[in-house]
């Protein structure tokens, strides 16, 4: 059977420094017109950085739709479209942690909420660290935390890191390791 669906019109509603909201009418393989609210997002990255001692890198920040402080990797949205995803990973790590990495590891991607919203996050992990100063936007208020990775899969077991991208990248990140398939998923070409 065909699923696709036939998109018939496309209206900007809100066009914003972040997203855009985009209403379209489509029609469903069995001939119905239905109408697709769509969140537009550039994409964004998360890191997954563990030093030499198995800690993970993890920020403590204050998330306003929520109201509350969580713990995510690493993590920020691509300045532009066309960017490089693993480029923004390593400034996104850099910034938020002070971190550089030796080496990195494509995880993958996911995307959050496939039913309305058009945002992709590319996942990676990172190990070989060195540190430096941190380097936050304006508006990023937040401290880096180093957790033993062991310690991170737990707290995403008892829902202490609620977040989605972070919850799947320590939970990819320690299977592959754990598996011994990490080390396939070498980016050598930055």
């Amino acid at each position: 059977m065909n699923f696709e669906e036939k998109t018939l019109s496309e209206e900007y509603k809100y066009e914003g420094r972040i997203i855009n909201l985009r209403y379209d009418m489509v029609e469903l393989p069995n001939g119905t017109v239905a109408d697709r609210e769509v969140v537009e997002h550039p994409g964004g990255v998360c890191v997954v950085a563990e030093d030499d001692d198995g800690n993970i890198l993890l920020v403590k920040q204050f998330r306003y739709p929520y109201k509350e402080l969580t713990y995510e990797v690493p993590a920020g949205k691509r300045d532009k479209s066309g960017e490089k995803p693993i480029l923004c990973g390593i400034r996104e790590l850099k910034e938020e942690t002070g971190a550089t990495a030796e080496n990195y590891y494509d995880l993958g991607k996911l995307y959050p909420s496939p039913g309305y919203c058009a945002e992709t996050i590319w996942i990676y992990g990172a190990d070989k660290l060195s540190f430096g100063e941190q380097d936050l936007d304006d508006d990023e208020f937040l401290s880096a935390e180093r957790i033993p990775l062991e310690k991170a899969v737990e707290m995403v077991g008892n829902n202490q890191i609620p977040d989605a991208k972070t919850q799947t990248a320590i939970l990819k990140y320690y299977y592959l390791k754990k598996s011994g398939k990490l080390s396939g998923k070498k980016i050598i070409d930055i």
